[in-house]
């Protein structure tokens, strides 16, 4: 995919969307694709007719005949971002909810609910009541453009639904949507003050139980100048009682929400999107970093991390490979078998920082629902994705939550820099002076049908003793090898250590394309002109 002229750029006006046509199309519309759930639940456009009122409805309507079906006693816990369309499908699944007669509970003063809060709530509420089970439904696209809508569903494990929960809930909301008089629903006056409804405090329990996941109080004696940028997303308000609490020096240097992002520079492609791990996103931020020790920004839902160290955004495996190393050698409450997951298409140092650590690798597809039981029984330490989202143990090597947290590993840069004297970039060159440093880049392009059946009809021996770049396939995988799992796509292994993957997006119409070199940049250029040539022909 060609990179724009105006990325790294302010939004012009003609990029900025249409709030009031974006809204009446997410009611107005009716729906012109079925509800589908991906990597991170059912996202879409009002205006394409993939996330409309009746999508919303229906969805809301099957998560409840699910809890009915799974006996759920305890309540579901119903959270948003700050999209435009967020705010609305929260009205509809309340409505809903409340309909069946659901025991849902909202955020205080309708606060704005980041997903690992949500996570936390669900797993805290579970501890503490574990004979009534709780649950939640998160609307937000994540990073997603701001025409864009989502909602996903997380079962009383806190993460993301696994795929037979969510193949569920897209048969009965396909019913929903194909009868929309069996959704019962009563008009959202009613539903916010029904029975069945509760208020609660979200923020405080999460704020305070942050100095179990990170060493805030070391944070704090350091007296590093921290600067965060929300980027107009769900966490936005958390920050300044997280400082207050924990008597941190952090400015919020872009306080504002505005549900076009009209704030944002341009992606790489020229789209307004909120991604935390791309310097083109984030420019307004690399702008404002002097002056502070540490910098860093969340997308919108907050389950993603991006970290500004030594004046550059870090490449999300880079920062990975150095929280691991960080953290295997800070954290004396895990128990000692405790394993580190990561999905495939990330960074092979983290692979030998695993290995120098003496602790084992637990390789997954794409999905961070793959870490869920580990992080759940402490199994895992850690579990990280190379899209720079990540959570991991508390302290204590118990829980802390089962979906990304954007919080956590912000403030575990914090904590690496406090307690090192090093910022995270200086941790990770240590890193790649050990064990080698890599050339890694991922490309998305248009994704075609046809591209997409070939990808899916390659045999992966059919692959091996070919050449690219020089270099011959030793291996190449259709399933992980930590948990034998289908990639959804293939990662082919060459015989210098290098290899790329390719696979289609859960989230949006792509086809991405990892490489990753330890040959240095040309190889990598050259595995990433070669890769499509190789499996697909073209």
């Amino acid at each position: 995919m060609p990179l724009d002229p105006l990325r790294g750029k302010p939004a012009p006006p003609e990029k900025i969307v249409n709030l009031a046509a974006l809204t009446a199309d997410y009611y107005t519309l009716p729906p012109a694709a079925p509800v589908a759930f991906g990597t991170s639940g059912h996202r879409g456009g009002a205006s394409r007719g993939s996330f409309n009122e009746a999508h919303v409805a229906a969805i809301a309507a099957a998560v409840a005949d699910y809890r009915v079906g799974k006996g759920y006693g305890g309540p579901l816990f119903l959270g948003w971002d700050t999209h435009a369309l967020s705010e609305p499908a929260w009205r509809t699944a309340l409505e809903v909810l409340a309909g069946h007669g659901q025991p849902t509970v909202i955020p205080a003063d309708r606060e704005y609910s980041p997903t690992p809060v949500v996570s936390f709530m669900i797993l805290k509420h579970n501890r503490e009541n574990p004979g009534a089970l709780a649950d939640g439904l998160i609307i937000t696209p994540s990073h997603n453009p701001p025409d864009d809508g989502g909602i996903k569903y997380n079962p009383p494990h806190g993460g993301p639904a696994d795929v037979d929960v969510t193949a569920w809930i897209e048969k009965r909301a396909a019913e929903y949507v194909a009868d929309p008089s069996k959704v019962k629903r009563v008009p959202f006056p009613k539903a916010v003050n029904a029975d069945c409804v509760t208020e609660r405090d979200f923020m405080g329990p999460f704020v305070e139980a942050l100095g179990q996941v990170a060493d805030l109080p070391k944070v704090k004696a350091s007296g590093l100048k921290l600067a965060a940028d929300p980027l107009g997303g769900s966490g936005v308000h958390f920050w300044g009682p997280i400082a207050e609490r924990w008597g941190l020096d952090l400015t919020v240097v872009n306080p504002r929400v505005d549900p076009s992002f009209s704030f944002m520079t341009l992606d790489a492609d020229g789209a307004i999107r909120m991604d935390c791990s791309s310097p083109f996103a984030m420019a307004n931020l690399l702008a404002h970093s002097g002056g502070y020790d540490l910098a860093f920004g969340n997308d919108p839902d907050f389950d993603r991390h991006g970290i500004v160290s030594g004046g550059a955004l870090m490449n999300p495996n880079h920062y990975l490979a150095a929280a691991i190393s960080y953290l295997l050698g800070h954290r004396d409450g895990w128990p000692g078998g405790v394993k580190i997951g990561k999905t495939l298409v990330s960074s092979s140092v983290i692979d030998r920082v695993v290995k120098g650590a003496g602790r084992e690798l637990y390789e997954t597809p794409v999905g961070f629902k793959w870490f869920v039981e580990g992080l759940l029984t402490g199994a895992l330490g850690f579990g990280g994705e190379e899209s720079a989202g990540a959570s991991f143990l508390r302290m204590d090597g118990t829980v802390w939550t089962t979906d990304k947290c954007g919080f956590c590993m912000v403030l575990l840069a914090a904590e690496m820099t406090a307690v090192t004297g090093r910022a995270p970039h200086e941790i990770y060159r240590a890193l790649a002076e050990k064990y080698g440093d890599t050339d890694y880049e991922r490309v998305d392009s248009p994704l075609s049908v046809d591209a997409k059946r070939r990808l899916a009809e390659t045999a992966p021996g059919s692959l091996v003793g070919r050449e690219l770049a020089g270099r011959k396939v030793v291996s190449a995988w259709d399933r992980a090898p930590g948990n034998d799992a289908p990639i959804g796509g293939l990662k082919v292994n060459l015989d210098d250590g290098s290899w790329f993957a390719l696979r289609p997006s859960g989230t949006e119409p792509k086809m991405k394309l990892y490489a990753e070199s330890l040959s240095g940049p040309d190889v990598k250029r050259a595995i990433l002109e070669g890769a499509g040539r190789l499996v697909l022909g073209e």
